[in-house]
């Protein structure tokens, strides 16, 4: 049984998000005047694919994301292929320095003639703003993920266990139009058939902003995934991926903003899949402002 991966997440429930509004009405809040970014780099920011930004959503500003993922491995038969819809959304709590989201993947399975769909294990999560981005200093923004066991372990969609998962995200604009960005983190499954496995991450991407609205991107990230053998032991095994791919903002009136993309994943170790194409939509706007913002 492989331990999950997941791809970088975000927030609890509308519901949450209401508690911590302090009862402000509508009244309270205006629209402001656009302004445009200062650097291209500024233009899209929190809008990677496999590698987390260390950016949280800003006040009154809720992200809608949709990630959709086909993979395809090949083998001596007939390749094994999966398509996988993800959704995040992120929501700021209170202030730009708390952030909460959350992840649900869904995905579809043909292996050697065998198909399967089904839910996978959905993660809440929650990302602290440590640091700030300024002149001489990066951002940083440690996240702590709760994994709940809502997937078909006989499917291989789950893990039947309740794990964490911890990530480091850093980022820095290093030039007006490149951006880098690095990843470190682990993840536990506890009493995964009598084992508590434990896997790792690392990765990192370069994003050359062409225009302030046209971002190229590389990315590229391994993870140590620990899993149960057939004969009831553990083995673990390195997927690693290199994924050069760009992205598009449209920037609409009120600071709202989508963004699209497309990247080609491709695998450099056994234990990836071969290649694959991911597509990438994000829609953010304000659900409220304070007067005179």
């Amino acid at each position: 049984m492989r331990l999950a991966s997941f791809l970088p997440g975000t927030f609890l429930s509308a519901a949450v998000l209401a508690s911590s509004l302090g009862g402000l009405t509508p009244e309270d809040y205006v629209s402001a005047s656009e302004e445009g970014p200062k650097r291209p780099a500024e233009g899209i920011q929190d809008n990677s694919f496999f590698i987390e930004e260390a950016y949280n959503q800003e006040p009154g500003v809720v992200q809608h994301i949709m990630n959709v993922i086909h993979t395809v491995d090949r083998q001596i038969g007939p390749d094994e292929r999966q398509w996988s819809f993800v959704f995040t959304q992120e929501w700021p709590a209170f202030s730009q320095a708390h952030q909460l989201s959350y992840t649900v993947p869904y995905s579809f399975t043909d292996s050697e003639g065998h198909c399967d769909d089904g839910l996978e294990d959905i993660s809440l999560n929650y990302r602290y703003q440590a640091l700030t981005e300024s002149e001489t200093s990066p951002a940083f923004a440690p996240r702590l993920s709760l994994i709940l066991p809502t997937g078909d372990a006989a499917k291989g969609f789950g893990n039947e266990t309740v794990g964490f998962q911890l990530n480091l995200p850093v980022s820095k604009i290093v030039q007006d139009r490149w951006t880098v960005h690095g990843n470190a983190g682990a993840t536990l499954l506890p009493e995964v058939e009598e084992h508590n496995l434990v896997g790792y991450n690392l990765g990192a991407s370069a994003i050359y902003a062409v225009t302030a609205d046209f971002n190229l991107m590389l990315e590229a990230f391994a993870n140590w995934d620990e899993e149960v053998n057939n004969s009831g032991g553990t083995s673990r095994e390195v997927a690693a991926i290199i994924s050069p791919g760009f992205r598009y903002a449209f920037n609409h009136p009120n600071d709202a903003q989508t963004v699209i993309g497309l990247a080609v994943p491709i695998g450099i170790t056994s234990a990836a899949a071969d290649y694959g194409i991911f597509v990438y939509a994000s829609f953010e706007h304000f659900f409220f402002r304070r007067r005179g913002e």
